[in-house]
């Protein structure tokens, strides 16, 4: 544990903290220059929303749990009122998906995860400065993103959906699922309202669970509203295990905290079935998509390996082998950490490649960071890991 906590802690702080601070703040706008190549160099300035939230979140923990350097403020500071200043949609109160450098509007999605994300940073940062404002901006934003949750379709929202639904009306399990990791960051910055909290997890848990279905070992990506699956739809088989195991962690951290056996072992069902799913025997690591009966899959990068899978698989073993002492965890984040380290860890120019091809080679030109990948997964993993190593 000792080993693990030194290695983690020098992957996080020297190379992936300083490869965002050296070359993703930006000093004249403000907020986070996310697409990055390899060096460090910006091909495009445009900016994820996503990750002006990920990264006010992931700054502020590292200050939080890791080590109290002011710089690790200013930039979580610094993308949470870029975000606030450039990132909202005055006429409903949604958040871009995208925005220029300077922060003018360029895509708006239907999905609400650039909120959540914003929720969470805002939250985290409270809980590193104390700052009133940040805790009541995050109890507005996560009543507003859970009332788009419970009813998308309703004023003021009306959200059109993805496919007809009156043809085929499915949900997707990421909504439950970053809610669950939502509302446990909220409970923990708004304290004294525990029960609140408490009553809307044991509601997301139990939204979770109907995506699990034990005669296929799985957990569907997506299920119709009746909680049925669609076999003969290529879509619809789709399993996620990069998905399905960061969920488990998800689960089994809260069921830790209530001390909930029945919680803990559906947390280690569905991380036992997603890794056996997703483990690639020829190549090594987590592929990105399965079909659940074994069939072709629709998404062209299938069969490839990506950065946040592991890292996810890297935490909830890790959590798994200390709670439960089970060696069998402890052999699978060896194994993984010894894929991710060896093939996503750039030893040269710190930080992780975010894409692989399914024999482990970087895709070319690699990047760092782009819309979708940011300061966050990786930095979350080594941060997280140094906590559980340190408890």
């Amino acid at each position: 544990m000792k080993e693990v906590y030194k290695k983690f802690k020098d992957e996080l702080l020297n190379s992936c903290a300083s490869f965002w601070l050296k070359n993703g703040m930006d000093k004249e706008y403000g907020g986070l220059i996310n697409c990055l190549d390899r060096t460090g160099r910006v091909y495009s300035d445009d900016k994820s929303v996503w990750m002006q939230g990920r990264a006010g979140w992931t700054f502020s923990y590292i200050y939080n749990h890791i080590e109290q350097k002011q710089e690790y403020l200013d930039i979580a500071k610094s993308c949470i009122n870029f975000a606030t200043k450039y990132c909202i949609d005055q006429t409903d109160g949604r958040m871009y998906f995208t925005v220029t450098r300077e922060g003018k509007p360029l895509r708006k999605r239907r999905y609400w995860f650039s909120e959540t994300f914003y929720i969470i940073a805002n939250a985290e940062y409270y809980m590193a400065t104390k700052q009133t404002q940040y805790l009541e901006r995050a109890k507005k934003y996560f009543k507003f993103v859970y009332g788009m949750y419970k009813d998308p379709t309703s004023d003021p929202y009306k959200i059109t959906p993805k496919s007809y639904s009156e043809t085929r009306a499915m949900k997707t399990l990421a909504n439950p699922m970053i809610m669950l990791n939502v509302a446990s960051i909220m409970r923990d910055a708004d304290e004294g309202n525990d029960a609140y909290y408490n009553d809307i997890i044991t509601s997301l848990i139990d939204d979770i669970k109907v995506f699990y279905k034990p005669e296929y070992n799985a957990m569907f990506e997506n299920i119709t509203w009746e909680n049925e699956v669609i076999l003969n739809s290529s879509a619809c088989r789709v399993i996620n295990p990069g998905h399905d195991i960061e969920c488990s962690w998800f689960l089994l951290e809260e069921g830790i905290k209530r001390n909930d056996a029945s919680l803990i072992n559906f947390a280690k069902t569905v991380f036992d079935n997603a890794f056996e799913l997703g483990w690639d025997k020829e190549y090594g690591g987590i592929t990105y998509f399965k079909d659940v009966l074994g069939l072709p899959v629709e998404a062209y990068e299938h069969d490839m390996k990506l950065w946040w899978p592991h890292n996810e698989t890297v935490i909830a073993s890790l959590m798994l082998y200390k709670y439960t002492h089970e060696e069998k965890y402890k052999e699978i984040f060896d194994r993984v950490c010894e894929y991710a380290f060896t093939h996503f860890s750039d030893k040269e120019y710190g930080e992780w490649f975010g894409y692989l091809r399914r024999d482990g080679k970087p895709t070319e030109p690699p990047c760092k960071g782009h819309t979708y990948k940011g300061p966050f997964h990786v930095m979350r993993m080594l941060a997280k890991c140094c906590i559980l190593t340190q408890e």
